[in-house]
C-alpha cells in the first residue's frame, strides 16, 4: 500500500504541478484546499496539517480505499475486467470525493470548484493517481 500510494502521489503532484502548467494548463494546489478544509473544520489555517492532509491522502487513504473497497467492488461485480477500467473509475469517484465533498461541502468553495480549469487537470490527475496505485498493488501481487 505504501509503495502504491508513494507511486501514485509522486505523479499526481509531478502532472498537477509541473506538467499540467508547463503545457499551460491549471495547475493543482491539494496543500492549499486542504489547509482551506482545515480552516473551515478548525477556525484557523495550519500549513503543516495541510500537508500531512495532503500526504496521509495520498499515502494511505486512497490507496486504501483502492485495496479495501475499489479492487473487492470490481472483482465482485465483473471480475473479468482486470484493473485498468475499475482503477480509472475509482479515480473519478476521488475527484468526485475531493472537489464536491471535500472542496464544496466541507471547505464552501463552488461545486467542482465552478468547473473552470482547475477542475479538469483535478480530474486528470485523480484518474492517474488511480491508475498508477492500482498498477502498483498489481504488480506487487504479480511479482510475489
Amino acid at each position: 500500500m505504501a509503495l502504491a500510494g508513494a507511486c501514485a502521489t509522486v505523479a499526481f503532484d509531478f502532472f498537477g504541478q509541473s506538467l499540467s502548467p508547463m503545457l499551460g494548463f491549471a495547475n493543482l494546489a491539494p496543500v492549499p484546499l486542504a489547509n482551506n478544509v482545515i480552516q473551515v473544520l478548525f477556525g484557523a489555517a495550519y500549513r503543516p496539517g495541510a500537508e500531512f492532509l495532503h500526504y496521509f491522502a495520498g499515502m494511505v487513504a486512497y490507496p486504501l480505499g483502492w485495496i479495501l473497497l475499489g479492487r473487492p467492488i470490481a472483482r465482485a461485480v465483473i471480475p473479468s475486467l482486470g484493473w485498468v477500467i475499475p482503477a480509472a473509475i475509482y479515480g473519478v469517484l476521488l475527484w468526485i470525493f475531493a472537489l464536491y465533498v471535500m472542496a464544496h461541502l466541507v471547505a464552501g468553495n463552488p461545486p467542482f470548484l465552478a468547473f473552470t480549469g482547475i477542475t479538469w487537470v483535478a480530474l486528470i490527475g485523480h484518474v492517474l493517481f488511480a491508475l498508477i496505485a492500482a498498477w502498483a498493488v498489481d504488480w506487487r501481487e504479480n511479482s510475489k
